[in-house]
Parts: structure tokens; sequence; C-alpha cells
């Protein structure tokens, strides 16, 4: 009887796991990393749906573009601004349907499309025991010491590249490629990615790396380091933001909006500050973790909309290379 007990149940229970619904979601790969935010948000939304939260990791708009509508996502998550525009006009996406009261973003955030989760701003990240007196303005580093060293991303293969070389168009304009010029000097290298310039930064080969203003915060709930600070200047940050949006094409889209309902709750937003070292989307200061309250941030925030950097991306890019090559 015992082994026939078993038998049953365990028909049950693989029955049972047959019929659980499938959510499935692309994200990057760094999301569903041992390190990434991925693990917890599965294992805090399955708590929730009774059902199986299945993340598809590796490049999300270009794999979108390619399936078409035989796409087997249900959302996607860690979308940016710098590709919304392309993502709305492929009309593979859907509204998400939530209230957007909650959001507590530097800047106001009106699209029905993608949803933020959470953010942060560019910023040059300096070692107080290497570098005792980081330039106080963007003018400031322009005007440094050639012998300053700093690491930078390419903003043709990097989100954080691409937001830099907009920063400095938002900052400086028409002379964006004057400021570069002023900054070649002193870049000692530029990277693919960030996770290499960072690298090369916590190595002790950079003075300065493009990041963000968040990076400290890693430093010192993590290994309780307080020398890792982001010079602030007077005149702006760029503003990055991460998104998520369910598609046109999903069979379950009650589940998939119940994913991005849950991406706005208190649960979600107090994890994904240190799952993934950034500024909850939709969560007041005062409910950070004490070291995100601990960082310097900017008072003024530069933010281009979807259009205004689509337009602006090549010239951009061009005062970049342009600059860099004088």
């Amino acid at each position: 009887m015992k082994a026939l007990t078993f038998a049953a149940g365990f028909l049950a229970a693989s029955a049972a796991l047959a019929d659980e619904t499938v959510l499935t979601v692309y994200a990057p790969d760094y999301f569903t990393s041992e390190w990434g935010p991925g693990p917890k948000i599965e294992e805090m939304f399955e708590a929730r749906c009774g059902c199986d939260l299945q993340f598809k990791p590796g490049d999300l708009l270009p794999r979108i573009l390619l399936e078409g509508e035989r796409t087997e996502a249900d959302v996607v998550i860690g979308l940016n601004t710098d590709v919304t525009k392309q993502a709305r006009e492929s009309g593979l996406f859907a509204p998400h349907g939530q209230d957007l009261s909650p959001l507590t973003l530097p800047v106001a955030w009106t699209d029905d499309t993608f949803l933020p989760f959470n953010y942060g701003h560019t910023a040059f990240v300096y070692n107080t025991e290497r570098l005792a007196q980081a330039p106080a303005s963007f003018d400031d580093l322009l005007n440094a010491p050639d012998d300053l060293k700093l690491v930078i991303q390419d903003p043709r293969s990097s989100i954080s590249g691409l937001a830099l070389v907009l920063w400095v168009q938002a900052v400086y304009g028409d002379r964006a490629q004057e400021a570069w010029a002023k900054l070649a000097p002193k870049v000692l290298t530029v990277t693919k990615g960030w996770s290499e310039s960072y690298g090369l930064f916590t190595d002790g080969e950079a003075d300065m790396v493009l990041s963000y203003t968040t990076s400290p915060a890693y430093h010192i709930i993590a290994e309780g380091d307080l020398t890792k600070k982001a010079a602030i200047f007077p005149e702006g940050h760029y503003f990055m933001v991460e998104l998520a949006a369910r598609t046109a094409t999903t069979d379950v889209p009650e589940l998939a909006e119940d994913f991005l309902a849950f991406i706005l709750t208190e649960d979600f937003q107090s994890m994904i500050a240190t799952g993934n070292w950034s500024i909850p989307a939709a969560l007041s200061a005062d409910k950070w973790p004490e070291g995100f309250r601990q960082l310097d941030l900017p008072e003024t925030v530069l933010f281009y909309s979807e259009d205004e950097a689509a337009a602006l991306r090549d010239q951009a890019i061009e005062a970049w290379r342009q600059g860099l090559s004088q």
C-alpha cells in the first residue's frame, strides 16, 4: 500500500507540474547570473503566482525583432530608453496596464508600454585613497592635469558608453567634440563593456571610471568599503532607467500583467536595490537600504526622450570619435 500511495502521489505531483502555467521572461545575461537579481525575482514571483517563471537570458531587442510574432517571450525585462523607440515601432509590445502613481523617479514618466523598475545616473567613480580631490565639475574634469587616468566604455558597444556621449552632448551641445578633445589625453583606455572598465579601476589601473552614482553602494554594503565615491557635477548627470514590458503576442496576458504589477510592489522594489545595485523606481528614499541613503546623488538630472536620444545618437558618437582622435 505504501508503494501504491507513493506512486499515486508522484503521479499527482507530476500532473500538477505539467499543468503549471509558464511565464517566459527574456532578460540580459547578467540578470540571471548567480550575482544578478533574476534568481530572487523567480523565487519571489513563483511564491505568488503558482506558476513557473522561466528566464531566457541573452540579447533582448535583437532577439525579439528576429523572432517577431513567433517569439516565446511573454515579458521582456532589462530594456532601456536607448532602444524603446525601435521596440515601440516594432509593434511587438503591448500596453502594461499599470498605475504609474507609485513611481518615485526624478523625471516624469507617462509611458504606457515600458515600465521602469530601477534607475541610476552616469558618473565617474573614484577611490578617495588614490584621488583625494576629485574634479568638482565636468569643466574641472576636462581641465584636469593630463596624467589623470580615466577608463570609459565604447558607445557603439556599451549602454553606459552611449549614455556618456549623450551626457557630454547634453552638457556641451555643439561643443561636444571640443570637450572630447580636452578629455582625450586623460582617457587611459576605452573598453567594450562596463565590466572590463570597472575591473581596471578596482585593480588600481585608473583614477576614475565611467560608472553609475549607485556603484559605491556595492562597496559600502557588500564590502564595508567607504573609499569609492561618485564625483557629482553641478552641470547634471545623465539619467538611465531599466524597463520591462509585456509582448503583444503572449498567450498568458493576465499572468504577464501580474508580473509587471509585481515589479511595482514594495517587496520587489526593496529587493532590487541590492539585487541590481540600482535605485528602485517605486520606493521612497527613506525605505532604501542604508548604503543607498549614504550615496552622493546629483541635484540636476539630464535626460533625453527616446526620440531625442535617437536623433542625437549618431551626432554624439561622431563627436566622441572625432574628439578622441585629435
